[in-house]
């Protein structure tokens, strides 16, 4: 007899629970579409006002930023098993930041940009890897979840480089490379659409053969084409194209965080630094937010110079030497976030960080492809393998 059609497979694997994927993952793709929707209603004309960078680069982009601290710095005992790690990391850092900015501030913003852009599409990889960790899915359909992520990030990014410029840019007008001829943006897209098609494709067949599909997986991907498709190919000024850049990224990342934090407080870490967790969520993010606000406020005295309604007009004009360095330095929270970013998350190599996140390994049972590790808390979430 034929197998029944079956939507859902029997084990989910979610990350976190199944309403905190929903909601980090799902969720921020609909906010950021809600949000751009109502833009004429919210007065935005184009650029990005100043409630919208408050709340989605400063509260969500910037502080997520910052988030990384509870995983490495704020934690004595992390340092004390890495330290050239992470003294290292902000060393080299910086050093070639200051070399790019020596040879010119726009390769200093070029070199930042492509080093950025490979973090946003290597951390969407991270989390449909993980997806397929959990449910233990076959070496094809691992390497096509990775396909398609690559195409529903990469695709855009090749239509923008051949339609340069636009509206909008990563962080400054001309840090992307331009002279793509356009119709390497055309194949860009048809590429991207086909490698989209197939592995819908190979989704509709898990249905049919009775297998489901991993609904938080397929959220996933869905969520990361809206938002780069959305914020790159169909965005036509700044706002959608931050909102739709950052809220998918940032949100996730705070869920990872505050769970870890929580995972390693209940171990008696972080020392003084306890405190900060002791308040929950809110305090959680109200902290990184005061960071964020206060790396903002000397971006804009010493750099910048664009929010003076918010952190006062400014008379500081660094010589282009002195820029060389503080540049770097101000960009070094985001340079070292980047980095660190592809060491800490492997739980190959730390076997502490799993239990931390709230799993914990299960024996090996012979259930076929859904089984694997098992979630202890529902807000579990296992480290990103990136």
């Amino acid at each position: 007899m034929a197998p029944m059609p079956r939507l859902l497979a029997p084990s989910q694997g979610w990350l976190f629970s199944p309403g905190v994927d929903l909601s980090v993952f799902a969720g921020s793709a609909l906010v950021s579409v809600a949000f751009v929707l109502a833009a004429p209603w919210l007065g935005v004309a184009g650029g990005t006002p100043l409630w919208a960078w408050l709340l989605f680069v400063v509260c969500v982009d910037v502080a997520h930023v910052w988030s990384t601290l509870f995983r490495t710095y704020l934690d004595p005992d992390e340092l004390r098993t890495r330290p050239g790690l992470y003294l290292g990391a902000p060393l080299a850092a910086y050093m070639a930041g200051v070399l790019a900015h020596l040879v010119s501030p726009g390769t200093f913003w070029t070199l930042f940009a492509y080093v950025a852009l490979s973090h946003f599409v290597r951390q969407q990889y991270g989390w449909v890897a993980l997806y397929g960790r959990k449910a233990r899915v076959s070496v094809l359909e691992r390497r096509l979840d990775a396909a398609a992520v690559y195409a529903a990030t990469l695709g855009p990014v090749v239509w923008w480089h051949a339609n340069l410029p636009r509206g909008f840019w990563w962080f400054v007008p001309g840090d992307f490379l331009s002279g793509l001829p356009s119709w390497v943006g055309a194949v860009g897209l048809w590429l991207h659409a086909g490698v989209l098609f197939a592995w819908a494709g190979f989704q509709a067949a898990r249905v049919v053969r009775g297998e489901g599909v991993q609904a938080g997986k397929v959220l996933l991907v869905v969520a990361t084409w809206v938002a780069w498709f959305g914020g790159i190919v169909v965005a036509r000024d700044d706002f959608t194209f931050t909102v739709m850049n950052v809220v998918l990224h940032g949100v996730p990342y705070f869920a990872l965080l505050f769970r870890y934090a929580r995972g390693r407080l209940e171990e008696g870490g972080y020392g003084a630094g306890a405190a900060l967790l002791r308040a929950g969520l809110p305090g959680f993010l109200l902290f990184l937010v005061a960071l964020a606000l206060a790396e903002e406020f000397l971006w804009d005295q010493a750099v910048w110079r664009e929010h003076g309604a918010l952190f006062g007009e400014s008379d500081v004009t660094l010589p282009p030497d002195v820029l060389s360095l503080v540049v770097p330095l101000l960009a070094l929270p985001q340079a070292t976030h980047y980095v660190l970013d592809a060491f800490v998350w492997k739980p190959g190599r730390q076997p502490a960080l799993l239990s931390r996140l709230g799993w914990t390994p299960m024996a090996t049972r012979h259930e076929g492809p859904t089984s694997g590790m098992k979630p202890v808390s529902t807000m579990a979430i296992p480290a990103r393998s990136d």
